[in-house]
């Protein structure tokens, strides 16, 4: 075409590094020119209106000479006049193209962008799931750009973790596509590398436990919570979660401002829930010497078992336990709560008043009509339940075990 590319390499190389007394502009046609600068130094220039004739001529530096090439700089004109001719700015489109290949959006950055965004505002463990990235993933694929990161760059990284934690490569694989998904419909970043893979391609899942303690498990237990090392944390820990059924984060980052003496009820506030909704239990009758007393020691530190140790800490200190009591099939602290449900609904207590105290939400139409707290049936239940762990611990005298349950 006639007035189009009209430079050549021969004609920069005679321009470059050349002096003169000022600078010089020089055409290629259909926008793009080549600046001389005084010293000799060449750059490309880009030269567009964005609202036709008569309005204000606008330029943009692509790039400098020989970095970028003659076919370069004209492919960077052809970019340049699609931007023009779909209604946007080059400038613009440049810069944030620029941006994106400079400073893209990392995996690591997609991921965090879930956590902050998602995780800590819909789930409880934000900082569990962190650190596993920072274990599992972030130093296979944190720094690859998101965009460049593909299906078998994450299938290479699960793989790796397969070889010896299926399900916990089940796990990330789960969390990963799910912050995917979150930052694309936020439009954050974009990646569909793991939208066609199913957790049965990188790894297991994780399954649904089922362990329930028998009686003597759960008679070593809350026996423990008597002795001599009552004053130890775990000692504390452990009758909160066996007598309330309490997920470890409202026991662990309970204060006293919580636990009400003159009406004797425990309020776990919603930032404590995993349900993001309040909590109310009753106080058993029993318990309240032992309330007391445990808060004449910790009350100034204002935490009810005197600290707040992490969620890792205590975790794995939880999947350890079973080991120091001598039990031989593993089990967790959630497991607990398991336990603690099957046990009252085994000692006739309404199911619904069971859902309650785990801190569960009223199935159907009950959850939106129903706010009754019932925190009679809710003493009731958790002082059957006492009574239940004191006669399987021999803590009561001339009580005769019946309907036992389990063994």
């Amino acid at each position: 075409m006639a007035g189009t590319n009209k430079l050549s390499d021969k004609k920069l190389k005679s321009l470059l590094g050349v002096e003169r007394p000022s600078p010089i502009m020089l055409a290629d046609g259909e926008g793009l020119s080549v600046r001389a600068s005084k010293l000799g130094q060449l750059s490309w220039v880009y030269s567009y209106r964005l609202g036709g004739r008569g309005s204000r001529l606008e330029r943009m530096t692509l790039g400098r000479y020989p970095d970028m090439s003659l076919k370069m700089g004209r492919d960077k004109r052809e970019q340049c006049r699609q931007w023009l001719a779909g209604g946007f700015d080059p400038k613009t489109e440049l810069e944030l193209s620029t941006e994106e290949t400079l400073k893209p959006v990392t995996v690591q950055d997609a991921l965090e962008y879930w956590l902050v965004n998602y995780a800590r505002r819909k789930r409880s463990d934000e900082e569990l799931i962190r650190a596993q990235l920072r274990k599992q993933i972030y130093p296979r694929l944190g720094r690859y750009p998101l965009a460049r990161c593909e299906t078998r760059h994450w299938v290479g990284c699960f793989d790796e973790i397969n070889e010896k934690q299926p399900k916990t490569a089940g796990r990330m694989f789960q969390i990963s596509k799910q912050a995917l998904r979150f930052c694309k419909v936020r439009r954050y970043a974009s990646s569909d590398a793991l939208a066609i893979l199913t957790i049965q391609d990188v790894g297991e899942p994780s399954g649904r436990r089922d362990r329930v303690l028998t009686d003597s498990e759960l008679a070593d237990l809350w026996r423990f919570t008597y002795n001599n090392r009552q004053r130890d944390y775990y000692p504390r820990l452990l009758k909160i979660l066996i007598l309330f059924s309490a997920r470890t984060m409202e026991a662990r980052l309970s204060n006293w401002s919580e636990w009400d003496f003159s009406s004797w009820i425990w309020t776990v506030p919603k930032e404590h829930s995993k349900t993001r909704e309040k909590i109310v239990r009753s106080i058993p009758e029993c318990i309240r010497p032992w309330l007391t007393e445990l808060k004449r020691e910790t009350g100034k530190t204002g935490y009810l078992l005197g600290c707040a140790r992490t969620r890792q800490s205590v975790s794995l200190k939880g999947r350890r336990l079973y080991k120091e009591f001598h039990h031989n099939e593993p089990w967790t602290l959630h497991d607990i709560r398991r336990t603690f449900s099957t046990g009252l609904n085994n000692l006739g207590v309404a199911p619904h008043i069971v859902d309650l105290l785990l801190g569960h939400a009223l199935p159907g139409v009950m959850a939106v009509y129903n706010k009754s707290l019932y925190l009679p049936e809710k003493l009731n239940a958790l002082n059957i339940w006492y009574e239940r762990l004191e006669i399987i611990s021999g803590n009561l005298d001339n009580v005769a075990l019946l309907n036992s349950g389990n063994k």
